[in-house]
């Protein structure tokens, strides 16, 4: 039978296989079940899978360990919502001498419950804690921490691929179990490799985590973070090159960061027991011999061989979780609270919506943003509609019970709906309580919106993401270019149609990580940063562009019509190339939305569309990355370096120009 083309799998769109959500009809059907098949129904489809490509040979796994004494046996195939409390990770203890505040955190072995009704879960977490401690710092507070790697063990993780099942409701990857998958063995092998990486910091190269500056067990990355930067929700995770997918997974997911000023703190917003981190995540769970839950954690997700290359779907789950509890509770009080939520899934965006337990959406200005990744909002920002986070992102979030009193409010995900579309459930006091807090009309007053007068005789840097199949998505660093002669499609050269009818004509200098580096930044700068998503599939998932050592604004999105761009076989018959057979064009300027404006550090960028922002590299300097944030695009072929310098220091560079006498090579 000839390979599906283009993406598509036996009758299933590349919308579907990277981003289609299960109907509605399907979560009425399975209601709060997360299915599991009985033994011996596996899909024939799902077969054990040995093959001996760039992930190595796949055989049996290690032994499992042994776990603690007085644990709970396997024993349900469902698992009930809104059965567990919501914890509130601890905040980290930190010294201060002369001036300078320390603290050490351990990663290290633990077992941890991730729901009541399930066995204890294997680990390697930040203080043992799952998700990691809090971080709670003063802006301007020089800060040094020892991240002390005290791993042991093996992986944690088991990971299976399978070939995708046609027909399957739900579809393999929100079923939990191997379903006859054959752990890979070339993970259960690797050793507790880790970088930690302080997402948001601006701080030096040599303390941001670097990928491939990662630690063995018995050594520490000593980190020191200036935290001269404005209020804001920052966040730390594993960042350990090629293998970041999977070591979040395996318990490095995250631990929340928050850097305090005095325009926030003038803000009175709500604080102590009612300023909350939530941090989402979505994991996938092991099975017994007899389909019951182990506590297991699993990575199983289904490979495509689109046009004869393998194609790995990136890991979503069937179980939500927050603060590492799968669909917890929290009993609030009928007053405003803070929350502050990150998105720590591995590609799964969310769609949030608040409603009560007949489905009706809380009153409108309810729920209330404040604040994006990097700082605060100028005003406030009422979300009425669904509130949509993709992976890496943050919003500071109040919202306000006091017209909830004795009423459940629940938490559903609206996007690539797992089979249990919960996430969390808030409990309302009945008795009325005294709040001091009232909504303020401003929250930054500082906050100034940079225009493109702004940005004149900035270097302006174009970057090309290329859709995800057949070949894994890249990013392509651009130059202008003249036209070529010839026919078109050439590989490497994309034209772009400009609103007078005039085609502009880039080439491709730079795409896959191990690439030289291509983007010099001057430390202080700002500059502009286009990025076009040239995938055409509408349904599919964003990709989340992040710049590390920067702040940025969000100074535009357009629809763009994209369907110039192909890929095609080149001379040797078996590499893929890509470019435009006809110019890529702009179709229609669209709004940026209100909870975007304001200093973020992570951006949406949706299939056909046109992203420009405008980043300051302020008070940084050293080698840095920009990458998508669905960890296996960044682990794979979507990850750049481009590196900082101070403008005394770029002066001096022989190759262009500076350097002694004049400039140039000199012996």
């Amino acid at each position: 039978m000839p390979e599906p083309e283009h993406g598509e799998v036996r009758g299933l769109s590349r919308r579907e296989l990277f981003g289609g959500a299960v109907s509605l009809a399907a979560v009425g059907a399975l209601g709060y079940r997360a299915l599991v098949q009985e033994p011996g129904a596996q899909a024939a489809a799902s077969t054990p899978i040995v093959h001996t490509g760039h992930h190595g040979t796949v055989v049996s796994p290690v032994s499992a360990p042994q776990r603690p004494g007085g644990d709970i046996p396997p024993g349900v195939r469902d698992l009930t919502p809104f059965l567990d409390r919501l914890p509130v990770p601890p905040v980290v203890r930190t010294r201060e001498q002369d001036g300078v505040s320390y603290a050490t955190v351990t990663m290290r072995e633990s077992w941890v419950r991730l729901h009541t009704q399930l066995p204890r879960t294997r680990v390697w977490a930040y203080d043992g804690q799952y998700p990691g401690p809090t971080f709670d710092v003063r802006r301007g507070q020089k800060l040094r921490v020892t991240w002390a790697n005290e791993l042991s063990g093996s992986y944690p993780l088991s990971v299976v691929e399978l070939p995708f099942a046609t027909g399957s409701d739900p579809y393999q990857w929100d079923r939990p179990g191997k379903e006859g998958g054959t752990p890979r063995a070339d993970v259960a092998a690797l050793p507790p490799w880790v970088a930690v990486h302080l997402h948001g910091a601006l701080t030096g190269g040599g303390q941001d985590g670097w990928p491939e500056n990662a630690v063995l067990p018995g050594q520490s990355q000593l980190s020191e973070y200036s935290n001269d930067q404005a209020a804001a929700t920052l966040w730390y995770h594993d960042h350990a090159m090629h293998i970041t997918h999977f070591n979040v997974l395996a318990g490095l997911t995250a631990g929340c960061y928050l850097i305090r000023d005095d325009e926030e703190r003038a803000l009175g917003l709500p604080s102590g027991r009612y300023e909350i981190p939530l941090v989402l995540s979505d994991h996938n769970l092991d099975t017994d011999e007899n389909g019951l839950l182990d506590g297991g954690v699993l990575y199983k997700t289904i490979i495509t061989y689109p046009e004869g290359v393998r194609l790995v779907r990136p890991f979503t789950g069937p179980y939500s979780l927050v603060n590492g509890v799968i669909w917890p509770f929290l009993e609030a009080e009928p007053r405003w609270y803070r929350f502050r939520l990150l998105n720590a899934s591995n590609m799964r965006p969310y769609s949030l919506r608040f409603e009560d337990e007949q489905g009706n959406r809380v009153p409108a200005g309810s729920v209330v943003q404040i604040g994006a990744d990097a700082g605060l909002l100028p005003e406030p920002v009422t979300v009425d509609d669904d509130l949509v986070i993709t992976p890496a992102e943050r919003v500071d979030l109040l919202v306000d019970f006091s017209a909830l009193r004795g009423k459940k409010i629940r938490v559903r995900n609206q996007f690539a709906t797992p089979p249990v579309p919960w996430v969390l459930e808030f409990r309302v006091g009945g008795a009325p309580v005294h709040d001091p807090f009232r909504l303020p009309a401003k929250v930054s007053p500082s906050f100034r919106r940079v225009t493109d007068a702004d940005l004149k005789s900035v270097p302006e840097r174009v970057v090309v993401a290329t859709p995800v199949s057949p070949p894994d998505a890249q990013l392509w660093e651009m130059e202008r270019t003249e036209a070529p002669k010839g026919p078109l499609p050439v590989d490497g050269i994309v034209q772009i149609q400009q609103d007078d009818g005039s085609v502009v004509t880039y080439r491709r200098v730079a795409s896959m990580p191990s690439d030289a580096v291509q983007f010099t930044v001057t430390r202080d700068s700002w500059e502009r940063w286009t990025f076009y998503n040239v995938e055409p599939e509408a349904g599919a998932f964003p990709h989340p562009m992040h710049l590390h050592a920067c702040s940025f604004q969000v100074l535009g999105k357009e629809k763009w019509d994209v369907s110039g761009f192909r890929y095609f076989k080149l001379a040797d018959g078996v590499s893929w190339g890509g470019g435009t057979a006809t110019p890529i064009k702009r179709v229609q300027v669209e709004q940026i939305p209100a909870g975007e404006q304001a200093w973020k550090d992570v951006v949406q960028m949706w299939p056909g569309q046109k992203v420009t922002i405008a980043p300051r590299f302020a008070g940084v300097s050293g080698r840095y990355v920009y990458h998508c944030h669905t960890y296996e695009h960044e682990d794979m072929t979507m990850m750049r370096p481009f590196v900082v310098m101070p403008p005394e220091v770029l002066r001096m560079d022989p190759h262009n120009g500076g350097g002694m006498a004049g400039g140039g090579h000199h012996s």
